[in-house]
């Protein structure tokens, strides 16, 4: 069965909404993104964080934009319609400096507006739609993929321990950090979703208190068996025997496996 879970981003054709991450877990609101340049202020000052929801956001965001203005881009030559839009996709690049998959997004989606652009028959009604529906299932895709770590992370632990497990996850790596379900965080969610999830700890993640904020808030609106703790007890809980495998994200994962995160993660 479905869990509900908290939406970071709520997107229909010409319309985008972010839940404002900063008011978190105080406030719930969503702001509306009205233009590229909200979308920009919203990734700079953290309305919305997490790789994968600042790369969708900002390529749903230049989506709406182009759908709101595409009677004006429809009169323009495929090419430069594509340069407006390309230009509209470059503008966020300085939104997050670290944000690779917002970089990543932003060169796929150019490269796909040049070769809609160049296609025979192209007109710009074409060239925008192509680069519409690309944004779009980005943003189905990052779910299908979350989804999937979530199923292969569990049952990788099911097929280790073979009962319910005590989980230890850092910073967010859940819905609020991504398209939907999340990542680290997905393999907890499927873990409670089975049956199988015995317990999850959290730590609070220093300085910006990514895991008291927002990872917290997700367990309790799942009503998960979860506990909050600081970044110093998570040595001392695993000496005890209190958990049996830690669950986190990876900033950056090499060719040959190796993983990178942010210095808490190493406990």
């Amino acid at each position: 069965m479905a869990l509900p879970t908290l939406k970071a981003i709520k997107y229909k054709r010409g319309s985008l909404e972010l839940l404002d991450q900063t008011k978190l877990p105080d406030t719930f609101e969503y702001v509306r993104i009205a233009e590229v340049r909200d979308a920009w202020e919203a990734i700079h000052h953290m309305k919305v964080r997490g790789a994968p929801a600042i790369a969708v956001t900002g390529a749903l965001a230049v989506a709406a934009w182009a759908h709101t203005n595409r009677d004006r881009l429809h009169t323009l030559a495929p090419e430069e319609a594509a340069g407006e839009v390309e230009a509209a996709l470059h503008s966020l690049r300085t939104a997050r400096p670290t944000a690779v998959n917002l970089f990543t997004a932003i060169d796929q989606l150019t490269a796909l507006l040049h070769a809609s652009a160049a296609a025979d028959g192209a007109t710009a009604a074409t060239t925008i739609e192509a680069f519409v529906c690309a944004c779009e299932k980005m943003f189905a895709l990052d779910v299908k993929d979350n989804e999937a770590i979530g199923r292969v992370g569990f049952e990788h632990l099911k097929q280790r321990f073979g009962r319910p497990v005590s989980l230890l996850t850092h910073c967010n790596t859940g819905s609020l950090a991504t398209a939907g379900y999340g990542t680290a965080l997905g393999v907890v969610r499927a873990a409670h979703a089975a049956g199988q999830l015995q317990h999850v700890y959290c730590t609070e993640t220093r300085p910006y208190n990514q895991g008291s904020r927002l990872t917290a808030t997700e367990i309790v609106f799942e009503k998960m068996p979860g506990t909050l703790i600081t970044d110093s007890m998570a040595a001392a809980l695993m000496k005890e025997g209190r958990v049996d495998a830690v669950v986190v994200g990876a900033d950056r994962v090499a060719a040959n496996g190796d993983t990178a995160n942010k210095i808490g993660a190493f406990f």
